[in-house]
Parts: C-alpha cells; structure tokens; sequence
C-alpha cells in the first residue's frame, strides 16, 4: 500500500501537462485542483474527485461514496488512474462542473 505522499506524486505525475494542477496536504490526504477549482483529493479511501456529469461520463462503473464521516458530498472513486489520456480528459470535463473556488474574506 503506497502512502499518502507517493499517491499524491503518482497522481501529479498522471497529471502531468495538464497546465494549472496543483495539490496541497489537508489533514493527513490532500486536495486537487485544476485551474484553481477543486477536483478531487486523497482521503482515507484513496484518490477520489467530486461527482460531476463530466467524472460519471468517465467512470461509470464507480460509486459514489462519502470521502470522510460527516461529509455531505459524495464523491467518485477514481477507476482511471492508470489511463493517463482518459484521467486528463475527464479532468479537462469536469472544470466547467466545478464551483469556482470560494474567495477568501477580508477583515
């Protein structure tokens, strides 16, 4: 079972030029994002993005599942992992889905 860390490095390396991915830790998993919208993140079950039209498209065998107790969002396991191609595709997809990355509020 690889850590947290090596699937996030897998994950990038997956992603690989794909301009605007980044991710960064979030308590013990880490989140993804794509054009500064989140797409998905590592959680305690694995690498999973938010349920989209775009995400069903891709991994229609995948269920939906909570990504952590007292999450209110179900989100898709991720079955396309090794098809690098179709990973970045569907990411590609999804950005119009997303909501467009909450701005930070100013004292």
């Amino acid at each position: 079972m690889a850590s947290n860390k090596e699937l996030a490095q897998y994950i990038m390396q997956q992603l690989e030029g794909l301009e605007g991915v980044r991710h960064i830790p979030m308590m013990g998993g880490y989140l993804f994002y794509y054009q500064e919208r989140i797409f998905g993140g590592i959680y305690g079950n694995g690498f999973l993005v938010k349920l989209t039209e775009a995400s069903k498209k891709y991994m229609p065998d995948s269920i939906p599942q909570l990504p952590y107790t007292g999450a209110k969002q179900p989100m898709l396991p991720v079955t396309i992992l090794e098809q690098k191609d179709a990973l970045q595709q569907m990411v590609v997809e999804m950005y119009p889905e997303l909501p467009e990355r909450k701005k930070k509020k100013t004292r």
